[in-house]
């Protein structure tokens, strides 16, 4: 039995979309900006589509338990089915000014993402999987099936990683690369997508993430092909006992990559 449908994968494309617009309209026209008490930025973009988000959500898949990155479900925890959220992932990349920001929205089970929807709406580029379904990214050309990308040795390794969060120990973990490799920076959820369409092999990830950041993007690149684990071998997980904070971790494009580049493989 499939965990969610295809007409519901795309309700959840329909409400990051209503949340892109009102994130746009705070791009195109300027809005208040705060700063959290970890330092970190937020906008009213940020509030205008968690409230979207929220909204669609709670008018959509009734009774499911909702942890956004801006606000939390009242009521009962529903912990073995539940949405994570963020309204707007690289906040950082929004002030910027450089469109590297994105609509998160997964569907969590049983501690997996089978669900999410990544949306970054100044590149007008959606991407949207679910296990059993399969993965996608709708742009201005159409919708089509998206896969990772083998990686035999034959060419460099291409490395994403943070465009605002990375250095020393990033630079440490290259350096320690036995194999030719590119790095490209990107910024918010789009590293896993940029695996999960064939276009880079690996984001390792050596800094803080929430679950919020990772569950709609790992949802996709596991559903076109990829992998992320912990640097034990051990799939990311979510659940709403645990930590917010996620472990450090690496994202792959083939599963046999991770054995290659010093993870323990789990059996």
């Amino acid at each position: 039995m499939l965990s969610i449908t295809e007409t519901e994968l795309a309700t959840l494309c329909h409400i990051a979309e209503a949340a892109g617009q009102e994130i746009m309209a705070v791009y195109r026209e300027g809005g208040e900006t705060w700063q959290k008490l970890d330092e970190s930025p937020l906008t009213e973009a940020d509030l205008r589509a968690d409230r979207v988000i929220r909204q669609g959500l709670e008018k959509n898949f009734p009774g499911v338990f909702i942890l956004s990155e801006e606000s939390v479900s009242d009521g009962v925890r529903t912990a073995g089915r539940f949405f994570l959220v963020d309204p707007l992932d690289g906040t950082k990349e929004f002030l910027k000014r450089n469109g590297e920001f994105t609509v998160n929205i997964a569907l969590v089970e049983d501690g997996r993402p089978v669900a999410g929807v990544v949306l970054a709406p100044a590149l007008d580029e959606l991407f949207y999987a679910a296990q059993g379904l399969g993965a996608w990214k709708r742009d201005a050309t159409g919708a089509r099936v998206i896969a990772t990308s083998p990686h035999d040795g034959a060419r460099p390794l291409r490395v994403m990683g943070s465009r605002s969060h990375g250095g020393e120990a990033l630079d440490a973990w290259l350096s320690t690369l036995a194999t030719e490799h590119s790095f490209v920076a990107a910024g918010s959820s789009l590293k896993f997508c940029r695996i999960a369409e064939g276009l880079a092999d690996v984001y390792p990830r050596l800094g803080p993430t929430s679950q919020w950041d990772t569950a709609a993007a790992q949802a996709v690149l596991e559903c076109a092909g990829g992998a992320v684990t912990d640097w034990q071998g051990a799939p990311l997980g979510y659940g709403l006992e645990r930590p917010v904070l996620n472990p450090h971790f690496l994202a792959v494009g083939r599963r046999e990559l991770l054995g290659r580049l010093g993870v323990r493989t789990a059996a």
